[in-house]
């Protein structure tokens, strides 16, 4: 089917969201298993003790559960805090959060300790950011917290987007009045799938709600290819991206081309196709690419691709850069439970 589809339904008994073009999965969202904190999830805190030598702070939150705060300095044992959730827990470790607090809608985000009004730099229509400007600069009216309206703000109407500011900005004025207290408390819970993708996701051509989206659109055969490592690349080359519990191994196979350029474009392929690959499932941290040969001076080209490849996915990446030994290394926030931890105890 051609197309943008976005389907919301369940999926082995979990929420779950994709994202189809061209009968192609670009994205998929699942819930994880129960008692996961999910990030965005914004609590009042308790400083429990500070890690000595890395500037740290051990955090207390409701349930037992401990959070890591990388900053901080400052803090004192026992103060209450609020925190954010930015990320999920590496197994056996504190879930990571942080000060800065975002309270995000599909239009707007609103910041608390950045003030000022911005407009999404890909909006690049004068006469769309005056508007959006106008709007925000109406419903902020002189507040002292800050605002960033998103790139999808230019598709809504004057009083969605208005709707929006007003909402999350009252949303973080009533957080941050509950600061004080000496007991870890939830303020906010974290998104699930189908919040996510409404707030994530660009309009598609079709929205399926409807109980048995995902059967209708072949979501479950899309998912089963993404259970596999390898991932099939334009002119019969491969890639297997495949998780262990130090990095995300990357290894690119030409297949049977065995012209003298096929090295680059299994490359080129690969490079296109990886933010995809790990997107879908849900891989992040340290990502090593071990590319197939090809002449030093294509190197440059590879790199382009990946920028090129990487810029507008919405998961922040940090291209590092080449090994001694001629592997890519890459480094992407770990913003998502893993597709295989996210399936655990699930048949």
């Amino acid at each position: 089917m051609k197309g943008s589809v976005i389907a919301l339904d369940r999926y082995k008994g979990r929420l779950a969201a994709a994202h189809i073009v061209d009968g192609r999965l670009e994205d998929l969202l699942i819930e994880p298993p129960e008692n996961v904190t999910l990030p965005g999830a914004t609590f009042r805190a308790i400083c429990d003790r500070p890690l000595k030598g890395q500037g740290g702070m051990i955090l207390r939150l409701p349930d037992g559960e401990t959070g890591f705060l990388r900053q901080g300095k400052g803090l004192k044992p026992g103060q209450p805090i609020l925190v954010q959730v930015t990320g999920f827990a590496e197994d056996g470790k504190a879930v990571p959060v942080t000060q800065k607090l975002l309270f995000k809608s599909r239009f707007a985000i609103v910041t608390p300790d950045a003030p000022g009004i911005n407009v999404s730099r890909s909006i690049r229509d004068d006469d769309a950011r005056v508007r959006l400007l106008e709007i925000a600069h109406e419903v902020m009216d002189g507040a002292a917290e800050g605002l960033i309206l998103r790139s999808v703000a230019a598709t809504g109407s004057d009083d969605e987007i208005a709707d929006d500011i007003a909402q999350m900005l009252t949303l973080s004025r009533a957080v941050r009045e509950d600061a004080d207290g000496q007991t870890p408390e939830l303020l906010i819970d974290g998104a699930d799938p189908h919040h996510q993708a409404w707030r994530e996701w660009a309009t598609p051509d079709q929205l399926d709600d409807g109980e048995g989206a995902f059967a209708r659109h072949d979501v479950a055969d899309l998912i089963a290819e993404l259970r596999s490592a390898r991932v099939l690349l334009p002119g019969g080359a491969y890639a297997f991206v495949e998780p262990t519990r130090a990095l995300i191994a990357v290894d690119v196979n030409t297949g049977g081309d065995t012209s003298p350029a096929a090295g680059l474009k299994a490359n080129i392929a690969t490079a296109q196709a990886l933010p995809r690959a790990l997107r879908c499932r849900g891989l992040g941290g340290q990502i090593v690419v071990d590319f197939a040969p090809s002449p030093k001076k294509d190197r440059r080209q590879i790199e382009q691709a990946l920028r090129t490849a990487f810029r507008p996915d919405g998961i922040e990446t940090s291209l590092v850069g080449w090994t001694t030994l001629g592997n890519f290394e890459l480094q992407r926030k770990r913003e998502r439970m893993s597709l295989r931890a996210c399936l655990e105890g699930t048949k």
